[in-house]
C-alpha cells in the first residue's frame, strides 16, 4: 500500500511543479505569518497531548467522513479541547487537499500538521504555503534522506513529526525532537498497539507521540506508560458524535 500511495505522490507531485515552480512556492511560503508553535502546543498540554486528524477517507476503511467541512471541523476540535490539528492533503486514497489546511488555518488559533507521503522539499515548502506549521515525515518514505527533510523544514520554519513504525527506522530518524511511533504497519495496513509499547521506550526525542488505532483511556494510559507525550488520532475523534467528550477521554481528563 504505501508503494502503490507513494508512486501517485509521485505523479502529483510532477503535476504541481510543472504549475507552480519551486521558486514561486517558496515565495509564498516566506510571505507567511509566523509558524505556530506545534512542539510548544504539545510540550505544555494539560494531561496527554492531543492531535486531532481532519481526514474523509482512508485506504482500510474507504469514506469515513465524506462531506467533512474542515473549517468547522477545525472550530470544533479547539472548541473540544485539542492541542494541535492534523490535516490530510494527500488527494486520492485520503480525498484530501491543501485547500483543506488553509481552511482549518483560517478557523482555528491551533497549530496544524500537513499529514501527507512528503519526499521532496517542494511539498515542505507547498505546506509552509498553506499554512500549515508542521510536517510529516515518514521514515519508511524517506529512509536516509529523512534528516534533508528535516533540514529543510527548518529552513522553512516548520516543525517536523518523524515517523516510524519499527525499532530499526529510529536511526534515521537522528536527533528528532518529535518523533511518533505509527501503529499502522504502512505495507499491509494491519494495526498493532504493542508497536508503541515496544519502540516508543527507545525513542530519545523530547515529544513522543503514539499514533493510529487510539480507541479508548485504556489504549492511552498505554501509551502513556510507554512514554507518549501526545496521541495522534484520526477516525476516533472524525467518526464520534461527541468530539469534546472522546477528547477528554483520549487526554486523560
Amino acid at each position: 500500500m504505501l508503494a502503490k500511495i507513494l508512486e501517485q505522490r509521485r505523479k502529483r507531485l510532477a503535476e504541481a511543479t510543472a504549475a507552480v515552480p519551486l521558486r514561486e512556492v517558496m515565495a509564498r511560503a516566506k510571505d507567511q505569518p509566523p509558524a505556530r508553535d506545534f512542539r510548544g502546543a504539545l510540550e505544555r498540554a494539560v494531561g496527554l497531548g492531543l492531535i486531532a486528524e481532519i481526514k474523509r477517507a482512508t485506504p482500510s476503511r474507504g469514506d469515513i467522513a465524506p462531506t467533512l467541512d474542515p473549517a468547522e471541523r477545525a472550530r470544533s476540535y479547539e472548541a473540544a479541547g485539542a492541542d494541535a490539528l492534523s490535516v490530510l492533503t494527500e488527494r486520492d486514497f485520503f480525498k484530501g487537499s491543501l485547500e483543506d489546511l488553509r481552511a482549518a488555518r483560517a478557523a482555528c488559533s491551533l497549530p496544524l500538521l500537513r499529514k501527507d507521503f512528503i519526499t521532496d522539499e517542494y511539498q515542505v515548502w507547498e505546506a509552509r504555503a498553506h499554512g500549515a506549521d508542521a510536517v510529516l515525515l515518514i521514515v519508511a518514505a524517506l529512509g536516509r534522506r529523512t534528516a534533508e527533510l528535516r533540514a529543510v523544514s527548518q529552513e522553512a520554519g516548520l516543525a517536523a513529526l518523524v515517523e516510524v513504525h519499527e525499532e530499526s527506522e529510529l536511526v534515521d530518524a537522528g536527533d528528532a525532537d518529535i518523533v511518533g511511533v505509527n501503529n499502522r504497519n504502512l505495507q499491509t495496513l494491519a494495526m498493532d498497539l504493542s508497536m508503541m509499547t515496544r519502540v516508543l521506550p527507545k525513542v530519545l526525542a523530547s515529544v513522543k507521540i503514539a499514533e493510529s488505532g487510539l480507541k479508548s483511556c485504556e489504549d492511552a494510559f498505554r501509551a502513556r506508560a510507554a512514554g507518549a507525550r501526545a496521541l495522534l488520532v484520526g477516525e476516533e475523534v472524525v467518526t464520534t458524535a461527541d468530539p469534546r467528550g472522546r477528547i477528554r477521554e483520549l487526554k486523560l481528563l
